[in-house]
C-alpha cells in the first residue's frame, strides 16, 4: 500500500465518524473481508475473538507478534479502512503502549482502540489513572507519526462483570480527555445506557456494540446520537455456529441436510477471483 493510499483510507475512516451512523462490521480473515467489502460496506475492524477462535486459541491467547500479523494482512485484504481491536496495548505500561502502538501504526490500520481490562479476574479493570495514562501514551505515538489514524477508548466495565454505569462513564470521559477521539463500552445495552455514555463525552463520536439478537435498529442507534456499531465476534459466532449445526447432523444423526444456506462453490470462486 502506498503512503497516498493509507492517507486516503484513514482520511476516509475519520470522515465516516463526523456525521450520521455507519455499521463497522469485524471479519476475521482475508475472505470474510472481501465478503464484506463487497456488500457495500464502508469500513471493516478487526475482532480478537474472531481470529483466535480461527487459530484455534481462546481470545486474549494470541501474542503481540501474531495480532500485528493478523492486523497487516486484514489491511492488504481489501480496499476499506481497517479498525484494529488492539486489545489492552500488548503491554503492563503506558511507555510499553506507546511501542506497541508505533507497531501496530506501521500495519496501516485506519484506527486502533486500547482497553481497560487487566486479563486478571480478581481485578479486571485497572485504575483510571493509569488507563488514562495508556490511552495518553498512544495519543502522543499517533501524533508522533502524523496523528491521522483514530483512537478508541474503550471501557471494558460490562464485559469484565464490572457493570457500573457511574464508573463506565467517568472512564469514558477520562479518555476522551487523554486523547481518545471515540470512545466505546461494550456490553451496554439499553436505551438509558447508550443514551448516557453519548452525553457524557459529546461531541466525540460513540461506538455501540451490537453482538447479539437486537431489537435495535441503525436508525434507533442513529437517533440515539451513536455514530458507529461494531460486531464484535458475532458474525464470526455466527459462521461458527452453522458449521457446527452442519458437523453435528452428521456425526449424530446422519443427516447431510446442513447446507441449505451456504454459498454455491461458483458463488465463492467469483467473488473471490482475481
Amino acid at each position: 500500500m502506498t503512503d497516498h493510499n493509507r492517507s486516503q483510507k484513514r482520511a476516509a475512516f475519520r470522515d465516516l465518524h463526523q456525521s450520521g451512523c455507519f455499521v463497522l462490521p469485524n471479519p476475521w480473515d482475508a475472505g470474510s473481508a472481501k465478503l464484506l467489502e463487497s456488500l457495500g460496506f464502508k469500513a471493516l475492524a478487526t475482532t480478537s475473538s474472531g481470529y483466535a477462535w480461527s487459530c484455534g486459541r481462546a481470545d486474549g491467547q494470541l501474542s503481540r507478534a501474531e495480532t500485528l500479523g493478523h492486523m497487516r494482512m486484514m489491511v492488504e485484504a481489501t480496499n476499506l479502512p481497517v479498525n484494529a481491536d488492539f486489545e489492552s496495548g500488548f503491554a503492563d505500561t503506558a511507555e510499553g503502549v506507546a511501542e506497541s502502538v508505533r507497531m501496530a501504526l506501521e500495519t496501516g490500520v485506519a484506527g486502533l482502540s486500547i482497553e481497560d481490562s487487566t486479563g486478571i479476574p480478581s481485578s479486571p479493570l485497572r485504575e483510571i489513572g493509569e488507563s488514562a495514562e495508556r490511552i495518553s501514551a498512544a495519543r502522543a505515538a499517533i501524533d508522533a507519526s502524523g496523528g491521522d489514524v483514530l483512537l478508541v477508548g474503550r471501557a471494558e466495565n460490562f464485559f469484565v462483570g464490572c457493570a457500573d454505569l457511574d464508573d463506565t462513564l467517568i472512564r469514558l470521559k477520562a479518555y476522551a480527555d487523554a486523547g481518545a477521539d471515540c470512545l466505546y463500552a461494550p456490553g451496554i445495552k439499553t436505551r438509558e445506557q447508550i443514551s448516557a455514555v453519548v452525553t457524557a463525552v459529546a461531541p466525540k463520536p460513540v461506538n455501540v456494540l451490537i453482538g447479539w439478537d437486537s431489537d435495535f435498529t441503525l436508525q434507533d442507534l442513529a437517533e440515539l446520537g451513536v455514530r458507529r456499531v461494531s460486531l464484535g465476534g458475532a458474525l464470526a459466532r455466527a459462521a461458527w455456529g452453522g458449521f457446527i449445526q452442519a458437523a453435528r447432523s452428521i456425526v449424530e444423526e446422519g443427516r447431510f441436510d446442513g447446507f441449505a444456506n451456504a454459498p454455491s462453490g461458483a458463488e465463492l470462486n467469483s467473488l473471490f477471483r482475481k
